[in-house]
């Protein structure tokens, strides 16, 4: 989920999402596919694959299945193919939500997501009704207490990066996606480990979510969303407050 959330709802997931790092690998696997299918297999000519791999790299995703997947995506290796597909819609409180999918039956990813939809109460809506509330960026996000904030800001926007901000204890570089790579570059050469980092769909307003049972809710039906095995990424523009995820997270 993308937004000013976006880490403390990571945090939140974390460990289910260490418990399924082989189904991570194996979205990752495929969208490097795709992505080398559509502009080729040498990162420095692929800026969208550069991306990707540094995402697998930030999530620790093994040199040898991020190759076999370039590799295939080339046709190198033999392999399925994939098309993308993106769905919109509205969940509880109208909170907006994108779906990315890469799939090999789009007739059967769209029963299935839709399902899920219906399933929480959420629906789905026309083409560009939700994307138009969003901007495509690059996001890395710094734990607080590694770095200094000065040296920190310096080096990113020396990298190219567009802005800086802290929020509770953690800092959010944000990019153009065309620099994503070169400042994620630039922080490892630095020594400045990140907590994740990601080209998203970052929201332009961001709505509140401040009943418990919404958040819940609202974090359940994301997670089914996010454990479909054709779905590679959802974003919202929900904003949960900290002592509510505390809550949850203490109540699981």
């Amino acid at each position: 989920m993308s937004g000013h959330s976006k880490w403390k709802t990571i945090q939140h997931k974390k460990g289910a999402q260490d418990a399924k790092r082989g189904k991570i690998f194996s979205k990752l696997s495929r969208e490097l596919s795709v992505v080398a299918r559509k502009g080729g297999s040498d990162p420095s000519a692929n800026p969208a694959l550069r991306n990707l791999i540094q995402k697998a790299k930030s999530v620790n995703m093994p040199s040898e299945n991020i190759e076999r997947a370039i590799k295939k995506g080339a046709g190198e290796l033999g392999g399925e193919a994939y098309e993308e597909v993106m769905y919109e819609g509205y969940a509880a409180g109208g909170v907006a939500v994108i779906v990315m999918a890469l799939t090999d039956n789009r007739n059967r990813t769209a029963s299935e997501v839709r399902h899920i939809f219906s399933k929480y109460g959420s629906n789905l809506a026309a083409v560009g009704s939700v994307t138009r509330g969003f901007e495509r960026k690059g996001q890395i996000f710094v734990d607080a207490s590694a770095v200094d904030e000065d040296r920190l800001l310096a080096l990113v926007l020396e990298a190219g990066a567009e802005d800086l901000k802290r929020d509770n204890g953690q800092f959010e570089i944000l990019t153009d996606p065309s620099a994503f790579a070169n400042v994620m570059e630039a922080l490892e050469k630095a020594g400045i480990p990140t907590l994740g980092g990601e080209v998203s769909m970052v929201p332009q307003i961001y709505v509140p979510v401040k009943d418990k049972a919404t958040a819940a809710a609202l974090l359940k039906f994301v997670a089914e969303l996010e454990d479909h095995d054709d779905v590679q990424n959802v974003y919202t523009n929900m904003d949960i407050p900290d002592e509510i995820l505390k809550e949850l997270k203490a109540g699981e």
